[in-house]
């Protein structure tokens, strides 16, 4: 028998100091995503936790520590909260977007603001216009940029005010990194809009799930990702049904206010 895609090589990367929990140590196991089936390779590692960077699929490996859990959200059976709809509302009027994954220098001034804003010392900070341009660009995979806009009066495009990079999978879709503006007077809640809208854009497509990365339990970072239910984690035995405990709060001072 031959096989789709020939059996890809792993490499394991040194240890270095985990950007979320201080104090421990970080390892992740990678492989690359550069022959012909580079898709059907995509989508079978991340249905067991990798995630895309580049032409790069990456899941954490460490020694002594497993609080990264891989979680997606069951598209069809979503239902937002209170909250959740009074953001959709809010930012229902916006006009979105699948743009081919080209970077523009537009995208670039609304990234290097949010980082401003949100990560001034985390490891994108220094990110300059060719690196975002190698994130958005080198992909291997049926990738897009989403655009989230402003309505012009003149039916024009309008104001950018969010982005998500965004990876098609065979059973759905992986938010690989959105930003927004974090400081607009008018439009609170653009990260919590941008999820959603993926999520009802899966359901509508009739794919099953959002993919949203990792999650940790304890890290406000990671906060928001437990406002999206029903939500799935990955574990020993497979993907399963769970219900972390979602601060409304704390989830707000961070990624999605």
């Amino acid at each position: 028998m031959s096989a789709p895609f020939r059996f890809p090589r792993f490499f394991v990367t040194s240890p270095a100091p985990c950007p979320y929990l201080e104090g421990r140590t970080e390892r992740k196991v990678f492989t690359e995503l550069s022959s012909n089936n580079a898709n059907e390779l995509n989508d079978a590692l991340g249905r067991i936790g990798f995630r895309r960077s580049q032409s790069v699929a990456y899941r954490p490996s460490c020694a002594d520590c497993s609080a990264c859990v891989s979680v997606r959200v069951c598209a069809a059976e979503f239902r937002p909260s209170q909250s959740q709809k009074r953001t959709m509302r809010r930012n229902g009027d916006l006009v979105v977007t699948a743009c081919k994954p080209w970077a523009t220098e537009e995208q670039y001034a609304l990234l290097r603001a949010y980082l401003l804003s949100r990560h001034p010392s985390g490891g994108m900070a220094d990110m300059d216009e060719q690196d975002f341009a190698d994130m958005v660009e080198q992909t291997p995979v049926d990738s897009y940029m989403i655009e989230y806009r402003e309505p012009a009066a003149d039916g024009g495009r309008g104001r950018l005010v969010g982005c998500c990079l965004t990876d098609r999978q065979g059973d759905g879709l992986s938010m690989i990194y959105s930003f927004f503006d974090a400081h607009h007077p008018l439009r609170e809640g653009l990260g919590t809009f941008i999820i959603a809208d993926h999520v009802r854009r899966a359901a509508k497509a009739g794919l099953p799930y959002v993919y949203l990365g990792y999650w940790i339990e304890g890290s406000a970072r990671m906060a928001y990702k437990a406002r999206f239910r029903p939500l799935e984690k990955l574990g020993p035995d497979g993907w399963s049904r769970f219900e972390p405990v979602a601060s409304d709060r704390i989830a707000a001072m961070f990624e999605l206010a």
